[in-house]
């Protein structure tokens, strides 16, 4: 797979200072056309052996095009914020707005590559990983990102010379560790494990692009180029109203009438019953999150529900057993303009906390494939594939030691209706009731199609939904808050 990279590719400087000032004046030109188009991002990813000149050629692309719109991130160990979240977290927080250039140095396929090498992990769960990445991948290419992935590569031999060198000279011998040496050591397994991951990870949305780092020169003309027509190819197509290439495959027909939220009960609670376990429950939580083991978790908790259902109500009696430092409310509506211009799950990934804490999100990433599905705020091809990232968003949540917690509060049509003139009636609560509210009411049955779809495809063995009876708001909360303990209980107690 080195092979080429292996030649030994030389650019001589007089070829290089005649065609410098040309290219850099074409990337500037693109990437000016990008910033005002707006309509997608460009993520670079630079990898590769140490010595190749990864770091000099994220300077250049600074030097050579304008810093104001290149968002340029170097990663190395996660810090103690980073690591109480998901591994993908901080990458999350890296991808650029539409506009932006963001050049990610050392990414998601670093710590990957260096566990293998170093034996952390077994191929088996390396594989599991890429796996994760080929789909994290294939989401920002269906987004609409131009990623872009550079791995710089020397021979074991161009490699030891690169570093002597740089030791050699007091100007860059800091740039040359321990670890640098000890990764050339074990050239032989690095450069297997790498050739396993630029194999498995190379797709037609997001192709490896292999460097030959022995020459600055060549590298950096390299680099320029394929990204100048990567811009432009995309710039082009964009001005045709281009759309990322999608799939899309019909959902299950409906044969009878039959379905998840409709075969719920009524539940009724009465007030003496429910003001006893409301403090019973929420003493069993106040305790349940002051608990030693709680520091190693934390809780992510889902209210979803038709308007009316009683989410508000339900968020409050859990924040009434929390310590006000210990949550947050996260209230979901139309996404700003800073969030329109990220992938769709970025905004929620910004609010993912770290262990000991709790956060409460009142509406969620389900919008894509309920309001957005049943308004047309979205493709079916979007809303289609957002199980599989929803999916993915919750693993990766639950393997970072977060406890996870669904609930879709079900009122009936009727039930609805009552709560709806109550609301028009009483002064301090006409504020809930919009004209979007009786609007939605008309397209009832394609919510509950959508509930439905919903739950079947993302209601998982380790993040179920929990379906709560909601006509009766007594119940509700107490099957909520019930639910809650017993979940934080299960993982606790492991």
């Amino acid at each position: 797979m080195f092979e080429s990279a292996e030649l030994g590719h030389r650019t001589t400087k007089e070829e290089f200072d005649a065609l410098v000032p040309r290219l850099r004046a074409d990337l500037l030109d693109a990437q000016f056309d990008l910033l005002q188009l707006k309509q997608f991002a460009v993520v670079v990813l630079i990898n590769g052996v140490d010595g190749a000149g990864k770091g000099e050629t994220v300077n250049l692309l600074n030097e050579w095009m304008d810093p104001r719109h290149i968002q340029a991130w170097a990663f190395d160990t996660p810090t103690p914020e980073e690591a109480e979240r998901p591994f993908m977290w901080r990458f999350w927080r890296a991808l650029p707005p539409h506009g932006k250039i963001g050049v990610l140095f050392n990414n998601w396929y670093t710590q990957p590559i260096r566990d293998r090498v170093d034996r952390v992990c077994k191929r088996a769960e390396l594989d599991q990983r890429l796996d994760e990445i080929r789909r994290f991948e294939a989401m920002l290419a269906h987004e609409g990102v131009l990623l872009i992935k550079f791995w710089f590569h020397l021979s074991k031999d161009a490699q030891k010379k690169r570093l002597k060198e740089l030791e050699k000279d007091e100007r860059t011998r800091w740039r040359v560790t321990e670890r640098d040496w000890r990764f050339y050591d074990l050239y032989e397994r690095y450069r297997e494990v790498a050739g396993h991951v630029l194999r498995t990870t190379s797709t037609g949305d997001a192709p490896w692009l292999i460097v030959d780092g022995s020459d600055p020169n060549y590298r950096a003309l390299f680099v320029a180029r394929t990204l100048l027509s990567a811009l432009r190819h995309r710039l082009d197509a964009a001005s045709q109203n281009w759309k990322p290439r999608l799939s899309a495959a019909p959902l299950a027909p409906r044969v009878d009438q039959r379905n998840l939220v409709d075969s719920l009960v009524r539940q009724d609670m009465g007030r003496k019953e429910y003001e006893r376990e409301l403090e019973l429950l929420q003493g069993r939580l106040a305790l349940l999150t002051r608990e030693a083991a709680f520091r190693k978790h934390s809780l992510v908790l889902v209210f979803e529900g038709m308007d009316a259902a009683g989410k508000g109500g339900a968020i409050r009696r859990v924040a009434g057993a929390l310590d006000i430092r210990q949550y947050r409310i996260i209230p979901i509506a139309a996404p700003t303009e800073e969030e329109r211009v990220q992938p769709y799950l970025w905004r929620f990934w910004r609010h993912v906390p770290p262990r000991g804490k709790v956060v409460m999100f009142d509406r969620s990433w389900y919008g894509r494939v309920l309001v957005e599905r049943v308004e047309g705020f979205c493709s079916e091809a979007d809303w289609l594939r957002a199980y599989a990232e929803i999916n993915d968003f919750e693993d990766q949540l639950t393997a970072a030691g977060a406890v996870v917690v669904k609930f879709w509060l079900a009122i009936s049509k009727d039930e609805q209706l009552e709560r709806f003139k109550e609301r028009e009636a009483e002064p301090h609560k006409r504020f809930k009731i919009t004209p979007e509210d009786w609007r939605n009411r008309d397209k009832w049955d394609d919510y509950t199609r959508a509930v439905c779809d919903m739950v079947d495809r993302t209601s998982t063995g380790t993040v179920p939904w929990t379906l709560v009876e909601a006509d009766d708001k007594h119940f509700a909360r107490i099957k909520v808050l019930r639910t809650i303990c017993e979940r934080l209980e299960a993982v606790l107690a492991q």
